[in-house]
């Protein structure tokens, strides 16, 4: 998975809204339509998309499609971004192993990620804004006027 894909995918606010639809619990599309109060057309092709940058997946349900977050482009995403910002080393006692990225990012091991958390997610936020921004200004990105 391309990180810029998950970037693309993710700078759509609407896309962002079904992400946070899906958060708590895997959801039909016809469910996802009634709370975000969006078309059927409209949410299915945010879907597509989500689905294509393995941000959600999907299960049939006879004829319903339910939704749920896939976490493994996320959980990518977020060492990538953890990579970008220096994280100070944890001072363990003598004996005792360093914890690595991964758990430096687990707010229950480490206070210092909760801080870093926040940051990369506000980050994120602004960096998913403003290619969003600069994706509309270009006319095979953007939508059509």
């Amino acid at each position: 998975m391309a990180i810029d894909e998950v970037f693309s995918a993710l700078a759509e606010p609407t896309r962002r809204k079904i992400i946070e639809a899906l958060k708590n619990e895997p959801k039909a599309v016809g469910t996802l339509v009634t709370e975000l109060e969006i078309s059927q057309p409209t949410v299915s092709k945010h879907l597509k998309v989500l689905r294509e940058a393995q941000l959600v997946s999907m299960a049939a349900a006879g004829q319903r499609r339910i939704y749920s977050i896939d976490t493994s482009a996320l959980e990518d995403l977020v060492h990538w971004c953890a990579d970008l910002v220096p994280v100070p080393e944890a001072e363990a006692p003598a004996g005792e192993q360093q914890p690595n990225s991964s758990t430096q990012l687990s707010a229950a091991v480490n206070p210092t990620a909760q801080q870093i958390s926040r940051s990369v997610g506000r980050g994120l936020e602004q960096v998913t804004g403003r290619a969003q921004e600069f994706l509309e200004r270009l006319p095979r990105f953007g939508r059509r006027r």
